[in-house]
């Protein structure tokens, strides 16, 4: 009898202990199917716990129950904990049934910047299902994230800690023109709803507001005024242009029913009230979410839904107001230039009208990052979504962005923060002021190694503004911060430039520089030349010997050479140039001047017939052999050109008896300095050419003269 009642007794409690672990687990899969994630985790966590894993069925349930847990986990950015919890179920072998274990471990462990583990849980899990974009993008991203921070933007980014408390704070959007007011989504415990949320396991979400004082600092939040926030969610608001009109989310959580978000509209009654909201009809199906409305005029309204016809996720969806039926028209895909198979949300418009929104499915730092589509001109389309990048995207979810202006905005981000938690903050971001300096560097034309000293240099802003200074003994000068506060180079600004020095003809165009459109810092670096009032040494031309054709060879191309003069002539407008030929001392006078006329019209026929140069503006000289030039020598070594030091440096002048000392004993240095004197060279006329006045060009300069 007695051994009866014990077996009696053990069955009951087996039969009793098996009841409670099937309730428990019922629970927790309810919690779970309702998406009731905070709930679910908590019930996920008991059975999991009263689950023994002796045998295969044991063990697969307590798998199933540790991967929900996760689950829940990863729905509510409770990151290390989903991490822990998808740890347990592959231990306990879920992948058999749920690859995604792997999956969504590497993207817990991707957000938390564990890049090589995460890599590794990417791995394992292609090789249960190959070629999953998911897994291979997840493993691109985490490469790349050194490359996102390497290029990361000069943004500055803040917490808004008068705006934020430990529970979510989301979805900024300003609420007038003077964009003084800011309305955003909070759980916090002042909120309407009492209860917890138990899909997030935070209070329920309401509207707040928070008004921008004469100090600009943002004051104390408080509730919407008027008939918007309930015991349900409210959040993602924005409006119409004239701020007449607030479109929100709002999602009810009523027990044992599958009710998804929708959209509703309040009209404004007076300065700071709200009446009471109308919902718009956008799906047919009570289970489907709509939310994450943004627009910009009212009457064109994009949105965030899982309804059916999307790319995969949650997709943007479109939709028009008809004001004479008063009805919205049916939802319409955004298509594929913006939506991918994973998820995007919370869209906002920019000031210029690009589309900015969040998205999980294009290449990012992880988590949501945030991306701004170009609009293609006036038209409701938009196109080829780029990241914003670092620190404004992080490893963690992102989104939410919203103008001030080009430089300044707000945003949302689960980023970790000083405390070492993964919070749902308000953030702010400025882009600080481009830097830019300005140096400038003369030297004499033709000539860069010839740098000059005691240069005035004037600088003329766009809006008037003019300072000037003096280059050193080596030519520069250099403008960073002035004196006072300030920079001299400043953004979206033009400035001209003009040198001017006694004994140098005057560079009456100067050069320009502009900020205007850079979206980055730059040291400008103005190379500025000054011409002497002497001969100018142009690029060498040569000739056969004994002829005027411009010689080309696999030594010199003579032509080239004379795309000198057509940059100096385009250069300096006003310019007159005598262009000079000479020849070396070898052969007759009378010879050697012809071939020089010769040489000089070649260069003239090619400007002016082949470069369309004014011929007013070349006037052609034959100097023969009677002027010859002047060289430098240091130690053994000749040069063409004035060294910028004279140290040790001797001037020669290339005369015939010189050049003939050599003719014995140094043949190489003796045809060397003959085809220094065989040279062409520029002399000014005149700056003020005109081309209304200027006299008609002498025809005989397009002809050569009989030779020898």
């Amino acid at each position: 009898m007695k051994f009866k009642i014990a077996l009696t007794f053990l069955l009951l409690a087996f039969a009793t202990a098996v009841t409670a672990q099937s309730k428990r687990i019922s629970k927790a899969e309810l919690a779970y199917s309702s998406e009731n994630y905070s709930e679910a985790a908590n019930k996920c966590v008991e059975a999991y716990r009263k689950l023994g894993s002796n045998g295969n069925k044991a063990k697969s349930k307590k798998a199933n129950m540790a991967f929900k847990a996760a689950d829940c986990y990863r729905f509510t950015e409770r990151y290390r904990e989903a991490n822990e919890w998808y740890d347990r179920a592959i231990l306990l072998d879920q992948q058999s049934a749920t690859p995604e274990v792997y999956l969504f471990n590497a993207d817990m462990l991707h957000m938390m910047s564990e890049f090589d583990k995460a890599i590794k849980n990417y791995e394992e899990y292609l090789k249960l299902v190959p070629g999953d974009e998911r897994a291979i993008e997840g493993i691109q991203s985490c490469k790349m994230n050194n490359e996102f921070v390497a290029d990361k933007t000069r943004h500055i980014i803040e917490n808004q800690t008068a705006l934020n408390k430990k529970e979510f704070d989301m979805a900024p959007m300003f609420g007038n023109r003077k964009m003084n007011k800011l309305y955003f989504s909070s759980a916090r415990n002042e909120s309407t709803g009492k209860q917890k949320d138990p899909r997030t396991g935070e209070g329920y979400m309401d509207l707040w507001v928070s008004d921008l004082d004469k100090k600009g600092n943002w004051t104390e939040p408080y509730l919407v005024n008027g008939y918007v926030n309930t015991i349900d969610n409210e959040g993602t608001v924005c409006f119409d242009s004239r701020y007449k009109q607030m479109f929100f989310t709002r999602c009810p959580n009523i027990k044992k029913e599958n009710l998804g978000c929708d959209i509703w509209v309040s009209q404004a009654k007076g300065k700071t009230e709200w009446g009471d909201p109308v919902k718009i009809k956008l799906k047919s199906d009570d289970s489907v979410s709509v939310g994450h409305p943004a627009t910009m005029d009212g009457k064109y309204l994009v949105f965030a839904s899982d309804m059916s016809g999307g790319s995969g996720g949650r997709d943007l969806w479109y939709t028009t107001y008809d004001k004479k039926t008063d009805e919205w028209s049916a939802p319409k895909n955004m298509g594929p230039e913006i939506n991918t198979k994973e998820n995007e949300l919370f869209p906002t418009f920019a000031l210029n009208g690009d589309l900015i929104f969040a998205s999980d499915g294009l290449m990012g730092m992880g988590g949501l990052d945030i991306y701004r589509a170009a609009r293609v001109g006036e038209e409701n389309k938009w196109e080829k979504p780029t990241n914003l990048g670092a620190p404004i995207n992080s490893t963690s979810n992102d989104y939410a962005l919203i103008e001030y202006d080009k430089k300044n905005g707000y945003f949302t981000s689960e980023r970790k923060t000083s405390d070492g938690e993964y919070n749902s903050d308000i953030y702010s971001y400025l882009l600080p002021p481009n830097v830019y300096d300005l140096k400038v560097v003369v030297s004499e034309l033709g000539n860069t190694a010839i740098k000059i000293g005691d240069v005035r240099v004037v600088v003329t802003a766009t809006d008037g503004l003019v300072w000037e200074g003096y280059t050193n003994d080596v030519g520069g000068i250099f403008w960073d911060k002035k004196p006072e506060e300030g920079r001299y180079i400043n953004e979206e600004s033009g400035y001209k430039i003009n040198i001017s020095k006694a004994g140098f003809h005057e560079d009456k165009n100067g050069t320009t520089i502009s900020t205007v459109g850079l979206d980055y810092g730059q040291n400008f670096v103005i190379d500025m030349a000054l011409l002497p009032k002497k001969p100018i040494r142009l690029p060498e031309v040569r000739y056969p010997l004994d002829k005027w054709d411009l010689l080309v060879d696999s030594t010199i191309n003579s032509p080239d050479s004379l795309l000198f003069v057509f940059n100096l002539l385009e250069e300096y407008p006003g310019m007159v140039l005598e262009l000079s030929s000479h020849t070396d001392a070898r052969g007759t006078n009378k010879a050697n001047q012809k071939l020089s006329e010769n040489r000089a019209k070649a260069c003239y026929k090619y400007l002016v017939e082949n470069k369309g140069v004014d011929p007013r503006r070349i006037i052609p000289k034959g100097k023969g052999e009677l002027e010859p030039r002047t060289i430098w020598k240091k130690a053994d070594v000749y040069l063409s050109s004035r060294p910028a030091s004279m140290e040790g440096v001797e001037e020669v002048k290339l005369t015939e008896k010189y050049i003939n000392s050599f003719r014995r004993t140094d043949s190489g240095t003796f045809e060397l300095l003959h085809q220094y004197n065989r040279r062409t060279e520029g002399k000014i006329k005149t700056m003020d050419f005109d081309l209304e006045t200027a006299p008609a060009a002498d025809a005989r300069h397009l002809k050569f003269v009989k030779y020898p």
